[in-house]
């Protein structure tokens, strides 16, 4: 790819001396982590459910071609098409959200997933990068014509979006998304006043939801009072990380992928602790930071409204559910279902997350000056 000269006009040329390469190659290695790590915490769990022992390695990397089109598809895009294609990845993923609530299979409790032969679909999952998207159009809009009720618009997509994930019912995600909105809100430019009615308007939600749902309220008690209620699978992360020291038991030789049932999904950072030790789990974390912190520098220098906010809301969504993850690993939040980006096993996470960050490397592209501007201008 370094053949490409720097006088090289055609669109491939241009996309690789624009696009943030130092996070482009942090994500594919991410995505190849993803199948080996499967390779690693999969196999006891597929022969616990009767299925061979490689069934979700191979469906892993069945994925990842299409993972790698889809990432480097729409890092083509301009901010205009990635608008587009959010637009219509919303639409059609709101109808998906619809009929898993009429005939998805109850899951848990919860009818998050739509059956397509042998696989199976999260659509909430896709509608994410695309509801942030949509939400940092409006945001944008607002700011640069008054009379448009940009808030008013990506507030109206908030609540249609977070009152689906309800129903499912889907609280971690519902929590991820408001978090997520919330700091496209902050970074619109709005008063003190409306940041302080957010965060009051989040918590009376949470204490509803707390006080109304069994499911919410007994994952919130056996995080502060472990005695309420089964805590089996925390308790065994933590003590994988505990097994794992500094460097690890060693590859295969983890305990923790044999006993709970959640290890090659919500748990897989705890797999790897064990395995593998401290230091493999501070250089993921560093991988993760490493791409956080370009795209929010990038997204700084932007002159495009849509494209800072975009750009960020994006990449807070990346970065927190990260976080999230690895924090329920360590006991340090409630246990929520969320995945850890790329290395957790799921079809859908895989995909949608291929979507989300491609969507950042369309949007963080270097643009000229004069081009920046007749971006912002045409907007």
């Amino acid at each position: 790819m370094n053949s490409f000269p720097r006088t090289d006009r055609s669109m491939m040329a241009q996309w690789w001396w624009t696009v943030d390469r130092v996070s482009l190659f942090v994500i594919f290695a991410l995505i190849l982590g993803g199948v080996v790590v499967a390779l690693a915490a999969s196999p006891p769990v597929a022969e616990r459910l009767d299925l061979g022992p490689f069934h979700f390695v191979y469906r892993q990397m069945i994925f990842v071609i299409p993972t790698l089109v889809c990432l480097f598809g729409i890092s083509l895009l301009s901010a205009r098409g990635v608008r587009r294609v959010a637009a219509v990845i919303f639409c059609l993923g709101l109808i998906l959200m619809v009929l898993t609530l009429l005939i998805g299979p109850e899951v848990k409790g919860a009818h998050r997933w739509l059956s397509i032969g042998s696989f199976t679909i999260q659509p909430s999952e896709f509608v994410k990068p695309a509801f942030v998207v949509l939400a940092a159009w409006f945001f944008a809009e607002g700011k640069r014509h008054p009379d448009v009720p940009g808030n008013t618009l990506a507030a109206a997509v908030f609540v249609l979006f977070l009152g689906l994930l309800v129903l499912q019912p889907d609280f971690g995600q519902a929590i991820l998304v408001s978090l997520v909105w919330g700091t496209m809100f902050f970074l619109s430019g709005v008063s003190w006043p409306w940041i302080a009615g957010l965060a009051v308007s989040g918590l009376a939600g949470f204490f509803v939801a707390y006080q109304l749902v069994p499911h919410v309220s007994s994952r919130v008690d056996r995080f502060l009072f472990p005695e309420s209620g089964d805590t089996y699978q925390v308790d065994k992360a933590l003590e994988a990380f505990t097994q794992g020291g500094v460097l690890g038991r060693g590859p295969g030789e983890g305990q923790i992928k044999q006993i709970i049932p959640d290890a090659h999904t919500d748990f897989i950072f705890a797999v790897l602790a064990e395995e593998y030790g401290l230091l493999l789990c501070l250089f993921i974390v560093l991988m993760f930071a490493i791409v956080v912190v370009r795209v929010f520098a990038r997204a700084l220098e932007e002159v495009d409204e849509f494209v800072y906010i975009a750009s960020c809301g994006l990449i807070s969504l990346f970065g927190l559910q990260a976080i999230i993850n690895m924090a329920v690993n360590l006991n340090l939040l409630p246990a929520k279902g969320m995945t850890l980006p790329f290395l957790s096993y799921g079809g859908s996470s895989l995909l949608s997350l291929s979507i989300t960050m491609g969507m950042v490397l369309a949007l963080t592209r270097k643009r000229s000056g004069i081009a920046a501007g007749q971006m912002a201008f045409a907007r």
